[in-house]
C-alpha cells in the first residue's frame, strides 16, 4: 500500500506540472508518449512473437494518431465510433470467457487508444482544468467504488473478469461522482439536471473501460499490463477507465454547456 501511495503522489504531481506549468508542446508530447506506451502494452494481447512485430503495432497506432492530428477528421465521428465500440465491448464481457478473436484484439487497440488521444488533446486545448475534471470523475468513481466495495461489497459485478468488483462498489462510486458534480457547481454555474446524468454516464462508462481491459488481460492470463508504475501496474492499468470515459466526456461538452 505504501508503494502504491508513493507512486500515486508522484504521478499526480507530474500530471499537475504537465497540465498547468509546462508548455503545451510538452503536454502534447506526454499524451503521445502515454498512448504509444499503451500501444506497446496492448501488443502483448496479440500473441505476436518477437519485439519487431510489437514495434510494428506501435508504429500503426502512431500513424493513426498522426492521421487524426494532421487530417481534417471530424472528432465527433471518432468519438461516436469509440462509444459504439465500448458498448459492444460491454456486451462482450457478458460472454466472457468466450475467446476474443485475434483480429478483434488488433483492431481494439486502435479503437481504445486513438479516440483517447484525440479526447485528451481536445480537453487540454479547451482548458487544462476541464481535462483535470474529466480525470477526477474517473478517479472519484474508482476511489468511491473501492472503499464502498471494501466496506459493504457483496454482489460480484463480473467475477470471471474482475473478482474484486461489486455492484455495491459501483453504486458507491456513482454516489461519489454526484458529490463531485455538486462540489463543482460551487464555483462554476452548471445545469445540474443535465450535468449530473452526464457525469454519471461518463463514470459508468469508465467501469466498462476497466472491465474491458481486464477482459483482454484475462484472455492472455496476465494480471497487470506492465510494471511501469510500482504498485499500480502498467500504462493500460492506469488509463483503462479513462480510455472509455474521456471520449464520451469530450463528445458531450456542448450538450452540457462546457464547450
Amino acid at each position: 500500500m505504501k508503494q502504491r501511495v508513493i507512486t500515486a503522489v508522484v504521478a499526480l504531481l507530474a500530471l499537475l506540472a504537465v497540465l498547468f506549468y509546462l508548455p503545451g508542446e510538452v503536454a502534447l508530447a506526454a499524451i503521445i508518449a502515454v498512448m504509444l506506451a499503451g500501444a506497446w502494452e496492448w501488443s502483448a494481447f496479440l500473441g505476436v512473437p518477437g519485439n519487431m512485430l510489437r514495434f510494428g503495432y506501435v508504429a500503426i497506432i502512431a500513424a493513426l494518431i498522426a492521421a487524426v492530428t494532421l487530417l481534417d477528421i471530424d472528432a465527433s465521428l471518432v468519438f461516436v465510433i469509440a462509444l459504439v465500440w465500448w458498448l459492444s465491448a460491454l456486451v462482450w464481457t457478458f460472454f466472457f470467457p468466450t475467446p476474443i478473436p485475434l483480429a478483434v484484439r488488433w483492431v481494439s487497440g486502435a479503437l481504445v487508444l486513438v479516440p483517447l488521444y484525440l479526447a485528451l488533446v481536445i480537453l487540454y486545448q479547451a482548458t487544462p482544468e476541464l481535462l483535470l475534471f474529466a480525470l477526477l470523475i474517473v478517479w472519484v468513481a474508482d476511489t468511491g467504488a473501492f472503499f464502498t466495495g471494501k466496506a459493504i461489497g457483496r454482489v460480484k459485478l463480473a467475477p470471471d473478469i474482475s473478482p474484486a468488483k461489486t455492484w455495491e462498489g459501483v453504486i458507491g462510486g456513482l454516489v461519489a461522482v454526484v458529490l463531485l458534480t455538486l462540489l463543482r457547481t460551487t464555483w462554476a454555474e452548471t445545469d445540474l439536471a443535465v450535468f449530473i446524468p452526464f457525469c454519471l454516464a461518463v463514470a459508468s462508462l469508465s467501469v466498462v473501460g476497466d472491465l474491458t481491459v481486464s477482459m483482454f488481460k484475462r484472455t492472455i492470463g496476465i494480471k497487470d499490463s506492465g510494471n511501469l508504475f510500482p504498485g499500480h501496474g502498467g500504462v493500460l492499468d492506469r488509463i483503462d477507465s479513462v480510455s472509455a470515459a474521456a471520449p464520451l466526456f469530450a463528445l458531450g461538452l456542448g450538450w452540457v454547456g462546457l464547450a
